[in-house]
């Protein structure tokens, strides 16, 4: 029977794999959630420009509202600029947990291939013992039987 000795460390670097795996959802997870908020910023600033050009209309100006209007925009334009930035840290973030992932899944993969390599090293090798064995066998059987036949010549 087979028995791969690294077994141990190939747990543990699937285990370790597993958690990289698990980082990069993390990381990914945080990217799309700044995704849906510049998402809201833009509607929420598509909302604001429209009240704004209905606040610029002819008619009756409210002066203090169309002020209001613009410094919120304002604070959109600085939280979707703030916004920018984090993107590109997840972004950077998440591009070097997909490298670790892939050195973990690369380390993984090795001590597979290790394994399997071994194992059909040990099947052949198995193989072979029980030709040898299989060959005695017939050959003592041979034997026996060549005797058998010369003490039956034999007067």
């Amino acid at each position: 029977m087979f028995t791969f000795r690294l077994q141990s460390v190939l747990q543990l670097r699937i285990a370790e794999r597993n958690e990289r795996r698990g980082e990069l959802a993390k990381a990914l997870r945080a990217a799309e959630i700044l995704q849906e908020r510049r998402e809201q910023l833009g509607d929420e600033m598509r909302e604001n420009q429209s009240l704004a050009r209905k606040l610029a209309e002819p008619g009756k100006a409210n002066i203090d509202r169309i002020l209001q209007t613009h410094r919120y925009e304002a604070i959109l334009k600085g939280t979707l600029l703030q916004l920018v930035a984090q993107e590109r840290q997840v972004a950077a973030e998440v591009e070097r947990r997909r490298q670790i992932l892939m050195e973990a899944d690369r380390g993984v993969r090795v001590l597979e291939k290790l394994a399997e390599r071994q194992r059909k090293e040990h099947e052949h090798l198995e193989r072979r013992q029980e030709m040898k064995q299989l060959d005695e066998v017939a050959a003592v059987a041979f034997v026996r039987q060549r005797n058998e036949q010369l003490e039956e010549a034999a007067p």
